[in-house]
């Protein structure tokens, strides 16, 4: 039996023995930066001229996102003296004063039924433009062209992609009567309640295009595998079988769903056509066969099983077939999930009793703890493949954190509305 995880078995566990109004939810997320990359990059982020005022305040939520990736160092604004809205208007000599060789700067104007909102980069060294864009944005929408503004200066000073304009999916639990599902923004803000449910939600999974979450929901007292659209609310019931309904998992190009069904006597793994509504059965062993991640290429699918004895990572091909295992290093191996671009795995592991992050090669090669928490489960990784989302437990209950895949960055995302659980990180999407 697969029972020693904490949260995470103990719902597994409820498995085997066994609304749709997106509302605004009352806590927000609140981020503490653990431990960040020694030597971060020095940045200015120039207060944006016309901000005053308006509900969301730009370069603070631009020097936020930058800080929290643990690869800049902004500066206070107390630290520098001039406040330039535009390039003519910087004086670089005193930015390179204080040793600051990139400088954000952007003003807010009020315009048609919303605001236009205009920011530069530049390099402070060169005296030259980095970048430079304008956007037309409703007042609902300026925290998300910050986040978009963010990732434009992240990509471009470090040559990767940003994720901050991204959200995230997590289930809350106030004791064992009110459990909600809630997408919020990769920072935590502006969280919208999903579900709400007197009975356990679990196992949140985003679609490609970051419309829809499938989940397993127990509503009726029985676990039913529900897929919703998270702007309209608009839901399906994909699976009500007899007995276990869990874990699911989209392919990559969200036609397909592999879950776990336990209707034809043992937990095996099914593949679901979301078109033609037909199931196919993938395994079909005498063991535990669960958690399911298919390959971003679409070839294969990573998988828990304890047919070994304990709990591994098998992989098989999309379509089904004989199983390669992974994991052989500890007894206890499993919620995988592949990054972005196919090349790593991430999944708990047990080490001394406690339960770890850890992330190894696709190939099941170079295994690496990333995390020490010891009650750390459910990984998801950002859709840059540069952070991974957890569950882990502090002061005894449960919260969100992240930590960077070389392990150097890491972040707890704390809640006042209950635990916090089941975390999934959306791709880019719309």
């Amino acid at each position: 039996m697969l029972k020693t995880l904490p949260t995470r078995a103990r719902a597994f566990a409820a498995l085997l023995l066994t609304l749709a109004a997106v509302t605004t939810a009352r806590a927000e997320l609140t981020i503490e930066i653990v431990k960040g990359v020694e030597g971060a990059l020095p940045i200015a982020i120039a207060p944006f001229g016309g901000n005053a005022g308006l509900p969301a305040d730009i370069a603070a939520i631009i020097t936020a996102d930058l800080k929290r990736s643990g690869r800049f160092s902004p500066l206070a604004s107390s630290q520098y003296a001039d406040r330039p809205t535009e390039l003519s208007q910087v004086n670089y000599a005193s930015f390179r004063s204080i040793g600051v060789p990139h400088l954000a700067v952007g003003q807010v104007r009020a315009g048609g039924a919303g605001y236009a909102v205009q920011f530069q980069l530049a390099d402070v060294y060169q005296g030259s433009q980095l970048l430079g864009s304008s956007f037309d944005v409703r007042s609902g929408d300026l925290r998300r062209v910050a986040h978009h503004i963010a990732d434009l200066i992240y990509e471009k000073l470090t040559g990767e992609k940003g994720a901050f304009n991204t959200r995230i999916a997590y289930v809350t639990a106030r004791g064992t009567s009110s459990y909600t599902l809630v997408v919020a923004d990769s920072d935590g803000y502006n969280p919208q309640v999903v579900l709400r449910s007197p009975l356990p939600v679990m196992s949140p999974a985003w679609s490609p295009d970051g419309s829809k979450l499938a989940y397993v929901s127990f509503e009726n007292r029985a676990a039913q595998i529900v897929v919703q659209n998270v702007f309209t609310g608009a839901r399906q019931t994909i699976s009500a079988s007899p007995g276990i309904n869990g874990a699911p998992a989209w392919s990559p190009d969200g036609s397909q769903l592999a879950f776990t069904l336990s209707k034809d006597g043992n937990p095996e793994i099914y593949r679901y056509d979301l078109a033609s509504r037909q199931t196919q059965r993938l395994t079909s062993t005498s063991a535990i066969d669960t958690e399911a991640t298919w390959s971003p290429d679409g070839g294969s699918i990573v998988f828990t099983s304890d047919r070994g004895g304990g709990p591994q990572l098998y992989r098989m091909p999309a379509g089904g077939g004989g199983a390669e295992r992974l994991t052989f290093s500890g007894d206890y191996n499993s919620r995988p999930t592949f990054s972005p671009d196919g090349k790593s795995i991430a999944y708990v592991t047990r080490s001394g009793g406690r339960f770890h992050i850890a992330v190894m090669d696709a190939s099941g090669r170079n295994t690496r703890l990333l995390t020490d928490g010891g009650m750390d489960e459910s990984p998801s990784f950002a859709p840059n493949g540069g952070m991974i989302l957890y569950a882990t437990q502090q002061g005894g209950r449960g919260v969100l954190a992240a930590v960077s895949t070389d392990g150097r960055v890491r972040q707890t995302l704390l809640s006042t509305d209950g635990e916090v659980r089941e975390p999934a990180w959306s791709p880019y999407g719309r």
